[in-house]
């Protein structure tokens, strides 16, 4: 491809993924959904004006690591202890019975192997803690007790998901599950979170140093993103995705996330809001190419939608994934409609689904039809929740 019409592609995915992203935000829809749409209709899905070239899937692999840095960013621990134990345990029930439920049928039912099994049940743990927050935001509810609970919980599968994926990451390298690999790369995990924030704090103190005093414009964002790809090398390095230092390192920048010897460092949250400002430019140009490149990825000619295996296997999965959330919050002690919201709004998965999908496609664990399949019961879960919430609120 020529440099011009390389350009040309830039031009054509980022202008489709923001229009139909605003059309959909204007129909009160998720936006990740819209750029989704985009590279569905840009692909061979529908009129394939762009084909997924290598260098696309680059940028599309740097989206997605600027995608979990961001979700890192964006984690608030504090909001988990706030909640305590009523967090704790509908994140853990609504991370552990998807992904139990998700495997268990899609094992003994659907006859698939057991790596695959479990890449369907850890699509089906993700919960999108952006979707979530943005519907408690518009209804007014997000410092209400329940909205507190949920973005507690959701911060916690968030991070338990990221573990699970580099879990799966390896088993799909292996190409089965073995729990010495599992363990050896679960230590790894659990080490490179411990050092990767005092690194990075560390790092973001010797840049605040160096900034007071540096007369060249541009250095947080450039000094920020170096950090976040070498996270990522590293994280490669350590045995899992690249997107886990992405998360970590979105995570350890945060001035939300503070650590006992943080105080050692000099925590100074002006600075980290100015880091926040700076760097969220450049995640918001590389991201799209991500949710656009899903999209391009896929060819709904290929499928046979006529067939009722997909829809069953659609069906199956998508009632599993709301049953499997709802669960934990019918135990917590609140009033029956504050559990049945708790519970709702852990069900949309929108860019974090993606994320386990897409892992599951590029590793050739999951074929076409089941990855189409599982799509179906993201943009499902993504888009029906908000309205139930909103109908919950409807008398508050």
């Amino acid at each position: 491809m020529q440099p011009h019409d390389f350009f040309l592609v830039i031009l054509i995915v980022l202008f489709s993924a923001r229009l139909f992203g605003e059309i959909f935000r204007k129909l009160s829809l998720p936006p990740v959904l819209g750029e989704l749409l985009a590279g569905l209709i840009l692909g061979p899905s529908f009129f394939g004006f762009i084909e997924l070239s290598e260098v696309l899937k680059l940028l599309a692999e740097i989206g997605i690591i600027l995608l979990l840095f961001e979700v890192g960013l964006e984690t608030d621990l504090k909001r988990l202890m706030k909640t305590g134990w009523m967090s704790v345990f509908v994140a853990i029930s609504g991370f552990v019975l998807p992904f139990i439920f998700g495997t268990a049928v899609s094992y003994y039912f659907f006859g698939f192997d057991i790596v695959v099994s479990m890449f369907i049940g850890g699509t089906i743990t993700a919960t999108s803690i952006g979707i979530t927050v943005r519907v408690l935001q518009d209804l007014k509810k997000r410092d209400s007790l329940e909205g507190e609970l949920v973005i507690g919980a959701a911060v916690l599968d968030d991070i338990l998901g990221v573990i699970l994926l580099a879990l799966l990451y390896e088993f799909s390298s292996a190409g089965e599950v073995s729990l010495v690999h599992a363990s050896k790369v679960f230590l790894f995990i659990v080490g490179f979170f411990i050092i990767a924030p005092i690194a990075a704090k560390v790092m973001a103190y010797l840049i605040k140093k160096y900034h007071d005093t540096n007369k060249i414009p541009g250095l947080l964002p450039t000094s920020v993103f170096m950090l976040v790809l070498f996270f990522a090398w590293l994280a490669h390095k350590v045995g899992a995705p690249e997107i886990i230092g992405g998360f970590a390192a979105g995570l350890a920048l945060s001035r939300r996330f503070f650590l006992p010897f943080g105080i050692a460092l000099a925590h100074d949250v002006k600075f980290s809001q100015k880091l926040e400002n700076e760097i969220k430019p450049l995640v918001y140009v590389f991201t799209p190419f991500f949710f656009v490149a899903v999209g391009l990825s896929m060819n709904l000619k290929e499928i046979a939608w006529g067939e009722p295996y997909i829809w069953l296997l659609f069906g199956t999965i998508f009632i599993l994934a709301i049953i499997g959330k709802i669960i934990g919050a019918m135990f917590i002690p609140l009033e029956m409609k504050k559990r049945l919201i708790v519970g709702v709004s852990m069900v949309p998965r929108g860019e974090v689904g993606l994320i386990f999908a897409e892992m599951g496609r590029v590793t050739n664990i999951l074929d076409n039809v089941t990855y189409a399949a599982l799509v179906l019961v993201i943009i499902a879960t993504t888009i029906i929740p908000p309205f139930i919430i909103k109908y919950l609120y409807k008398d508050d």
